[in-house]
């Protein structure tokens, strides 16, 4: 079994929980104050940032965290809730929109304006948020990276929230939930969304037969099956979504009526 070389201190844990903590208070905020200038924000998408936020905490704090710094699976388990159920509950919250609705009009021209700068562009298109979250996660788990997240405290922290942001950026690149300034077809999210499945897939099985060094091979199988399986639970939401959208992008809009017409 895998040891790990440092101790998953609670100073760490409180250190990595801390930003989504600092999250939920923050969009609560922005709810209040939205709600008193603007009609009422939708409970449901602060319902899914709070549901977001502890998902993610969830991963990197307390019980879970704990036993996933020394056990493949529960590690697999921090990983769905980090990098793929947190990120799309969060991304269904449009935090984009309510940060716009809460800053004032010079503001919120700063913050359209590196929305729409072409440095933005890229870093938020799919196929470059594909690269960043599932690139990630093949560099992860076939190189001694994995091995040595669990001798650095640093480097534990940087991975984990690199999973959750790649994660982030990737979701928000294909359900377009928050003002977007440079769109890409659903057609094309669509194709790099099966490619991008294909490629976690892939590393799932990989996984089952070539685990990270140090990772039992019984513990391999468990958590690559539950990479696997309850990815791709996660990802027919994301599908569903899309495809809830794209079909509703392609209805046709009715015109207002004008007397003459009838």
């Amino acid at each position: 079994m895998h040891h790990a070389h440092y101790t998953l201190s609670s100073g760490i844990q409180y250190a990595m929980a801390a930003p989504f903590v600092l999250a939920v208070v923050l969009y609560a905020a922005a709810v209040v104050y939205s709600n008193r200038q603007y009609r009422k924000w939708p409970v449901y998408r602060t319902a899914s940032w709070l549901a977001g936020n502890l998902c993610a905490a969830a991963a990197v704090f307390g019980p879970l965290a704990e036993k996933a710094h020394g056990h493949f699976v529960y590690h697999m388990a921090g990983h769905l809730l980090l990098g793929m159920l947190a990120p799309l509950l969060m991304v269904l919250a449009a935090p984009g929109t309510i940060l716009l609705r809460t800053l004032d009009t010079e503001r919120a021209r700063r913050v359209t304006g590196i929305l729409k700068s072409r440095p933005f562009f890229i870093l938020s298109h799919p196929v470059t948020a594909a690269v960043l979250n599932i690139g990630g996660l093949w560099l992860l788990y076939t190189s001694d990276l994995y091995h040595m997240m669990h001798q650095s405290a640093f480097l534990h922290a940087a991975v984990h929230f690199h999973v959750f942001l790649a994660g982030y950026l990737f979701t928000a690149s294909l359900l377009y939930i928050d003002p977007v300034f440079h769109r890409v077809s659903y057609l094309y999210r669509s194709a790099v969304l099966l490619v991008a499945l294909a490629a976690h897939g892939i590393l799932s099985k990989y996984l089952y037969v070539r685990p990270p060094e140090g990772v039992p091979l019984n513990q391999a199988e468990q958590g690559s099956m539950l990479m696997y399986y309850g990815g791709d639970v996660i990802d027919a939401l994301i599908i569903c979504l899309l495809c809830l959208k794209w079909y509703r992008s392609s209805k046709p809009r009715l015109k207002p009526m004008s007397i003459n017409t009838y």
